[in-house]
């Protein structure tokens, strides 16, 4: 296994916390996106080491082991070395000479070693953790009677991804890679912030894989279940004689209409054009458009004149 240095990946230090990783993730995970990198080898392979990086860092048990052992974390993590037993102080023996220990049980006993009930292993068995060790004539140490290899039980897996308040409205399809295989993960529309969604048999060896969805805030709308919020700028004249504004709904432009004598900060209610409800197609959370009116800026005199003509007839 090549060694692949996670935190240059990533670019940050190796005292990096947890909410360091994820952001250095997001940053990265953006720029060399299949998505935006279109026939890009290179962007690909950088997104797939983004990727591998995220996954070791972010997890405290798999960065422990990165940390201690380098590129042979991997082979400690699958023969669940993390346990109490100490490998290193055995080695040493071994080399010294000094008495060796046999072990006379099958792997499922040994299982218990590395605190599971069942045993653990890599994808060449107990025989190849051995033989990285301590060399191959080791390989065949505790493989007693009764002894047989086990298959990698499947893991789930976590993973993120970011889309835009659109994206959330009309539903998408991103495509992402995790473990050197390209999933294509179909959103929903209405789908929230934070909402996790569950692939299965995506995960490692056949475990299932839990994707956290992300929303962007929007710069125009602020979104409340299913109700979206937005601020409509209205000239002083209409708000105080009537007539129409534009507002942009994420279904596209449409008129409004505003009474006569509307007030400033009224908000009115466009009913359906809010946020899709998640896996309920045709119904939708309303909109609710906030009225802002703008006042006139560098009056002419003869508008000056007209409005102190306006405040007498107002003051009688």
């Amino acid at each position: 296994m090549n060694y692949k240095d996670y935190y240059n990946i990533l670019g940050v230090s190796k005292n990096a916390t947890a909410d360091d990783i994820k952001k250095a993730y997001r940053k990265m995970a953006t720029k060399y996106h299949p998505d935006k990198n279109p026939g890009d080898k290179v962007a690909e392979e950088k997104f797939k080491d983004i990727n591998e990086a995220k996954e070791v860092l972010s997890d405290p048990e798999k960065r422990k082991l990165y940390d201690r052992f380098g590129k042979d974390w991997q082979h400690y993590k699958d023969a669940g070395a993390q346990g109490g037993f100490d490998w290193s102080k055995y080695a040493r023996q071994q080399q010294r000479g000094q008495r060796s220990y046999t072990y006379q049980g099958g792997f499922e006993d040994l299982g218990d070693i590395f605190g599971g009930s069942g045993g653990a292993s890599s994808s060449g068995g107990f025989s190849d953790f051995f033989e990285t060790l301590f060399g191959s004539r080791y390989a065949g140490a505790g493989a007693g009677r009764g002894a047989h290899t086990r298959r990698p039980r499947g893991q789930d897996a976590t993973a993120e991804i970011t889309i835009t308040l659109k994206e959330a409205y009309t539903g998408t399809s991103p495509q992402f890679i995790i473990d050197n295989q390209t999933i294509k993960l179909n959103i929903k529309p209405g789908v929230k912030d934070g909402q996790k969604l569950k692939l299965k048999g995506k995960g490692h060896h056949g475990g299932d894989l839990y994707i956290t969805v992300h929303v962007k805030e929007d710069p125009h709308y602020r979104r409340e279940n299913n109700d979206l919020y937005v601020d409509v700028p209205v000239d002083l004249y209409t708000a105080i004689l009537g007539g129409k504004a534009e507002v942009d709904t994420l279904m596209g432009k449409i008129k409004l209409d505003i009474p006569a004598e509307t007030p400033n900060g009224k908000t009115l209610r466009l009913k359906g054009l809010g946020m899709p409800v998640y896996t309920r197609p045709g119904h939708f959370g309303n909109l609710y458009a906030r009225i802002m009116v703008q006042l006139p800026k560098k009056l002419s005199k003869k508008e000056r004149d007209l409005f102190e003509k306006l405040r007498k007839l107002r003051s009688k």
